[in-house]
């Protein structure tokens, strides 16, 4: 069923909002779909409450252009360009015009201010943006190379305009702390991944710490699937109980396996 959606969302060019509790895998579909689908790094944009669309779309450090342009006595020298001072965020790189789309991971949208995903919308849906630092350029200066969210790349952005020419797959992830405006939530593709059950534990432990992992961990995921039946319990925490016993770790002495698998919400 969920590669179903996830398959729903690519062909409606739709952002996909994944929901769910910690640790059921939400960040790590990007990979998956970025991997199978052979589309390059993911985009990671992580967000927290001080999160602006600005911030993704681009950033100009006027300061330290000026700072450096302090450095130059020479009064012929023009000093530093502008490119050099303008880096595209992970949503602004997404937005580059390239022949094969890019992955956006929108981490923990719900951790954003309230009107952050009515901001989105309008990006998301005509796939272009201005940086009018550089559309203000005089025409001799129309084409100009800046930085990207990828190390060490360089684009060229013409007038200021940056315009996709296929649209990026973007998946936003929620831990459901807050529910989202309706205009924002008719415009995704939601999915929402229910906790693993034992298999689906014992697939993710294979996969994050190898087959051998596998061998005397039927008490902790007894230990980790009862006080999740209680408490919400994060996947990460029955990964770090069986690496700390695969490196030899008592996790019995002194309540260790209480502080490894403690409650994430409420008291314990």
């Amino acid at each position: 069923m969920e590669a179903d959606v996830v398959n729903a969302a690519l062909h409606l060019r739709r952002p996909l909002l994944v929901t769910g509790y910690p640790g059921t895998g939400k960040s790590s579909l990007a990979h998956a779909i970025a991997h199978e689908l052979d589309l390059g790094r993911v985009l990671h944009w992580p967000i927290n409450s001080r999160s602006t669309l600005q911030d993704a779309l681009y950033r100009y450090d006027a300061i330290g252009r000026l700072r450096e342009a302090n450095l130059h006595h020479d009064p012929q020298s023009t000093g530093p360009g502008i490119g050099d001072y303008v880096r595209l965020g992970p949503l602004g790189t997404a937005l580059l015009p390239r022949d094969r789309p890019r992955v956006l991971l929108v981490d923990e949208l719900d951790k954003g201010d309230v009107d952050l995903p009515n901001d989105l919308l309008t990006v998301f849906e005509e796939g272009t943006f201005e940086v009018p630092e550089l559309a203000r350029l005089p025409e001799d200066e129309s084409r100009i190379e800046v930085l990207t969210d990828d190390p060490n790349e360089r684009v060229p952005v013409v007038r200021g305009q940056v315009r996709c020419a296929e649209f990026p797959v973007v998946i936003i992830t929620s831990n459901g702390e807050r529910d989202f405006p309706p205009a924002f939530l008719r415009r995704c593709v939601r999915l929402d991944l229910p906790e693993p059950d034992e298999q689906r534990l014992r697939d993710i432990v294979e996969a994050h710490l190898g087959a051998d992992a596998l061998e005397s961990i039927d008490d902790l995921l007894r230990a980790f699937l009862g006080r999740r039946a209680l408490g919400e319990l994060a996947t990460d925490q029955l990964l770090n109980a069986i690496f700390l016993r695969k490196g030899g770790v008592d996790l019995d002495a002194d309540g260790l396996l209480d502080a490894v698998l403690h409650r994430l919400g409420g008291v314990m």
